[in-house]
């Protein structure tokens, strides 16, 4: 028996469950993307597939609605994977293990690929329907979102005739999306050089902590366990002489790191320790309300230490290059919107922080809805990680997504929305990605909005969709496409 067999709405469930059991991280879509062309083939669709495996399909208007604008739907195959401490999972290899808890459906022991699998999930299930009415449906389906947009960037839409694009990455019932942040992805890179040293060894650990998307829960206060490794190195080498000899905190850029570990050489230990627990209190006390499960410990199991780490350490140049990188950087939020009150307008987030054998390296994910502002944070990284002997690089540009005043596909959801629950569509603009800047740069006057049902904890074990937020997302997405202009 499937699990979700029971669960309503069961058209649009019976696909989430077929997708969770298909391995899907970023670079790695094609499974799931050979099961998209599989469904569209299977029901006679027009079907694109390009080399990066990227999906178009297409569905012809049905009888009476021929005269109707086309409207395109889309949503982006890959996830964000991310286990609990202690799960042993391949999530390039296994699928998720879903159950249902009250109300809500989440994934054992890691991220359930709600973000952005529902969505994935409605436009199918449209698809598949023999009795909703529509006119000419586009789906548009992308890969490697969740690691720079790529897919978005670098699809052909000249299959689509649609001027409507109704976007399913939203993680809030009850608001339209009509505008975001753009961004980008700071890569810095720093070449170490090791040698013998023959002080003690030092292995912490940095646990515990909440993390979660990296434009969503930017401002909730959470503790980044790349920012806390700095603020540890950089109080034990007041203390006593280090040297760095490896370290790894966080996997993605657009996560606020949850976790993280570091190996180092110290000429007094005990001098050390006594800092290291003495810095853990006061992180814990700063962070009780926002984030109060943070532990900072050194590791005294030996067999719990990860294998294969470096033996020798970096130099003392090196270790006080990567202790002022990790400090001087900028995290978290730079400044709020004047526009918008109560939005973010420009931050970042240092996600993953590791050394190996010969390079140190960092990466961040950078958000701004103001362009210039972006491009000046970009230039404030490049100079300090220059200034410390690193280099710097920005990958996977995308633009922000542009309010406009005026949308007939924004006026047709509201009114369909106020129609159906008595209440108003809320309006908004967010600071996280969406496709729909680089899907907007591709066709002039592209007419969006961006949907989505309630989901909490997003690219975190913690993520879980409300299953009463699908029934009411679904029967207003078969309302939109039902409603005639």
């Amino acid at each position: 028996m499937r699990a979700l067999e029971d669960v309503e709405p069961k058209e649009v469930f019976h696909f989430f469950e077929d997708l969770a059991a298909i391995p899907r991280p970023s670079y790695h879509e094609k499974e799931v993307s050979d099961y998209l062309v599989r469904f569209a083939k299977d029901r006679g669709l027009e079907v694109h597939q390009d080399s990066m495996h990227n999906v178009i399909m297409i569905k012809e208007a049905s009888e009476g609605y021929e005269d109707q604008e086309p409207l395109a739907f889309q949503a982006h195959m890959d996830m964000v994977c991310e286990e609990d401490p202690g799960v042993e999972k391949d999530m390039e290899k296994e699928g998720i293990d879903l159950e249902v808890d009250g109300d809500y459906l989440r994934a054992k022991g890691t991220t359930l690929g709600g973000d952005d699998g529902i969505g994935v999930s409605f436009v199918l299930a449209l698809l598949d329907s023999d009795t909703i009415k529509h006119p000419r449906l586009e789906f548009v389906c992308t890969v490697c979102e969740e690691v720079g947009m790529d897919g978005a960037r670098d699809i052909d839409l000249a299959p689509l005739k649609a001027r409507r694009l109704i976007n399913l990455d939203h993680e809030t019932e009850g608001s339209a999306l009509a505008g975001c942040a753009g961004g980008g992805t700071a890569e810095v890179g720093l070449s170490v050089h090791r040698a013998p040293y023959g002080w003690e060894k030092l292995f912490v650990r940095i646990t515990g902590l909440l993390g979660g998307h990296s434009g969503g829960a930017i401002t909730l206060g959470r503790a980044s366990s790349v920012e806390l490794m700095g603020r540890l190195l950089r109080g034990i080498s007041s203390v006593t002489d280090i040297r760095l000899i490896a370290c790894e905190n966080g996997s993605k850029d657009n996560a606020i790191s949850r976790e993280g570990w570091m190996s180092l050489a110290v000429k007094d230990k005990e001098a050390a320790l006594k800092k290291l627990e003495e810095t853990g209190q006061q992180v814990q006390e700063e962070y009780k309300g926002a984030d109060p499960g943070i532990r900072i410990f050194a590791e005294e199991d030996a067999g719990k230490i990860p294998a294969g780490l470096p033996k020798d350490p970096v130099s003392k140049e090196e270790t006080e290059n990567i202790i002022s990188l990790l400090t001087e950087l900028p995290q978290g939020v730079q400044r709020m919107s004047d526009s918008l009150p109560g939005m973010v307008e420009t931050s970042l987030n240092w996600g993953i922080a590791s050394l190996g054998e010969e390079r140190f390296r960092m990466s961040a994910s950078v958000r701004s809805s103001v362009g210039t502002a972006k491009d000046a944070l970009f230039g404030r990284l490049q100079w300090t990680a220059e200034h410390n002997g690193a280099s710097m690089k920005i990958v996977g540009a995308y633009p922000a997504w542009q309010w406009v005043e005026k949308s007939a596909l924004r006026d047709k959801v509201s009114h369909i929305y106020k129609e159906m629950f008595g209440k108003e569509l809320r309006t908004e603009t967010i600071h996280a990605g969406v496709e729909c800047g680089l899907l907007g740069s591709k066709i002039q006057g592209l007419d969006m909005v961006a949907l989505g049902p309630d989901m909490e904890g997003v690219h975190t074990p913690k993520e879980r969709l409300s299953i009463p937020s699908v029934k009411r997302m679904w029967d207003f997405l078969v309302k939109v496409v039902e409603t005639k202009d």
